[in-house]
């Protein structure tokens, strides 16, 4: 027997009409049935489809858009796990679960469906997009980027009607739906900031999520995990860490992407890891292509050590986001720091020993 809440969602569609809706339905059926290894029922069904054509909207009623397909970004995925500098938990959560997916039907024989919803937390560049792309490559899935500048509406309840749309196209192919910025959506309810449209948003946005078939695997990533509502929480079977990482991390990320390259530099990598401080992977990345743009636009003129120190001390001089005392962010640059260092120096001074 088919999942319930498809049945209902096709009762509903037939009754209000919605061919697109319809078609939708039937053919995540047709792939639910298929999943199962009903491949008789499933190819009935799917034989049902191509005899009847169906309009994208019923008769006199403005055409719905491509049924929820322009609210995300489709992409092939190339990143591989392999190539990912991961802590070990989640390194081993990612073969689970792709071995999960690969191996379903021996988990449905027993009962048991895959993991398929997962969220991922920790401070920016340091991976979760790269994740969740890799995830897609290593079960050869298309990757869904939602786009929350079509997503979210400003009229009451349009930002609902176009959450249906999306997870009833999802719903029909395999695929990875990945939400960045979850907290967007995601928002804790009980904030007392927040109006009741973002409230009516969450609520049935976790619906959604809820009735998902296994085979749409949902990866939502945030930078803000304190936002996110307490039943978001709940809603993820997988909840990933991406801690920033340290300097042994970058001279490890560093060495492997130096290792690529024509000509390596005398520095060790720990070395330029300690001069660029605390960075991202993604910041880390950023810098090695700095490096190779400078020594290819030097036409042989500039050695890959000259470039790398060119390079370190315009990083040492970059403007970073820097927190201050009131929570907030202010902006950070070299004088900045420098009178901080020098505040500090003194501070420790006049406290003296032993204080």
């Amino acid at each position: 027997m088919a999942r319930s809440d498809l049945l209902v969602s096709l009762v509903r569609a037939a009754v209000a009409g919605d061919q697109g809706r319809i078609r939708a339905t039937a053919e995540a059926l047709a792939a639910d049935e298929r999943a199962k290894n009903h491949h008789l029922l499933a190819d009935r069904l799917q034989q049902a489809l191509s005899a009847v054509a169906l309009s994208s909207a019923p008769a006199g009623a403005a055409a719905t858009p491509a049924h929820g397909k322009e609210a995300i970004l489709e992409s092939t995925p190339r990143i591989r796990l392999d190539e990912l500098f991961l802590t070990l938990p989640v390194r081993e959560a990612a073969r689970q679960l792709v071995e999960e997916h690969a191996r379903a039907d021996v988990l449905r024989a027993h009962g048991l469906e895959p993991r398929h919803r997962v969220l991922l937390s920790g401070p920016p560049g340091n991976g979760k997009t790269s994740f969740a792309e890799a995830v897609a490559e290593a079960l050869a899935l298309p990757m869904f980027v939602v786009r929350y500048d079509v997503l979210v509406g400003s009229y009451l309840g349009e930002t609902n009607s176009r959450l249906r749309r999306l997870f009833d196209y999802v719903r029909t192919t395999p695929c990875v739906l990945f939400f960045d910025e979850f907290d967007a959506l995601g928002k804790e309810r009980g904030d007392i900031h927040e109006t009741g449209e973002i409230k009516r948003v969450v609520s049935f946005l976790l619906m959604q999520i809820d009735q998902l078939p296994s085979w749409t695997i949902v990866v939502a990533a945030t930078n803000h995990a304190e936002l996110l509502d307490r039943a978001v929480w709940r809603r993820f079977q997988l909840r990933l860490a991406f801690p920033a990482p340290g300097p042994a991390e970058i001279a490890d990320f560093l060495g492997k992407v130096m290792a690529s390259w024509p000509e390596r530099p005398r520095a060790a990598p720990a070395a330029i890891a300690r001069r660029l401080g605390a960075v991202s992977y993604a910041e880390a990345r950023d810098f090695c292509l700095d490096v190779r743009r400078r020594v290819v636009l030097g036409l042989g003129e500039v050695g890959i050590d000259a470039a790398l120190e060119a390079e370190l001390r315009t990083w040492e001089a970059r403007v970073r986001p820097e927190s201050g005392d009131g929570g907030g962010t202010r902006v950070s640059t070299p004088a900045r720091r420098a009178r901080k260092r020098e505040t500090e120096g003194k501070g420790e001074t006049s406290r003296g020993p032993g204080t």
